[in-house]
């Protein structure tokens, strides 16, 4: 899996990530980050265009995969607010306590493997009074849906990097140290075992 995980998988991924209806949920939740802000799974920067830059101060961007940064289209030197990228992972954030005003997290939790350590290090580098931002994919509400998405979920998963399709993820954020200030969720259009979103924000407890 080697070749496909390097050369072929960040393609793949960078494609269904830019698809239209993922486009317009990043549009509902990016402009709402503000102040020093870390972007956790970057990827690509399919991001970049929708932060508000009347708002956002700095933006540090993360992802643990230089091949799909490596497809990046826009030029952050271009950007109205100071950018930076690091090949880092979300559980072993590489910077101080209390960083940052705001966290961005979208299409990301699906794969990352240590969600647990994941959040406490959301939590020890967001100052006090920060916001979680998040739009993410997850287990539907339909019986019938959710009884494929665990079916498929372990050779999905094997196939597309460790995502999975049945995650909780109102469940996960909110045992996890965070209160959820807005919560929306709705099928998106596009295959429906994959195409159930949750998108708001958090704060923490």
């Amino acid at each position: 899996m080697g070749l496909y995980n390097t050369y072929i998988l960040p393609k793949v991924i960078d494609w269904a990530c830019k698809q239209k209806p993922n486009k317009r949920q990043r549009e509902k939740v990016v402009p709402l980050a503000f102040g020093n802000v870390l972007e956790i799974g970057i990827g690509s920067g399919l991001n970049l265009p929708f932060y508000d830059t009347g708002k956002v101060k700095h933006l540090l961007g993360i992802d643990t995969s230089q091949e799909i940064w490596d497809i990046h289209r826009s030029d952050t030197k271009t950007l109205n607010f100071s950018f930076d990228f690091i090949k880092a992972s979300a559980e072993n954030i590489p910077e101080d306590n209390d960083t940052f005003d705001s966290v961005v997290i979208t299409y990301t939790l699906c794969s990352i493997s240590d969600l647990s350590k994941t959040f406490e290090e959301i939590r020890r580098v967001l100052k006090p009074g920060g916001t979680l931002i998040f739009c993410e994919h997850g287990k539907a509400p339909d019986a019938n849906i959710a009884k494929w998405q665990n079916r498929l979920d372990p050779v999905w998963s094997r196939l597309g990097g460790g995502c999975h399709l049945n995650r909780e993820i109102p469940k996960i954020i909110s045992e996890n140290g965070f209160k959820l200030d807005i919560l929306n969720e709705m099928y998106i259009p596009g295959w429906k075992p994959a195409s159930y979103n949750y998108w708001g924000t958090g704060k923490q407890i």
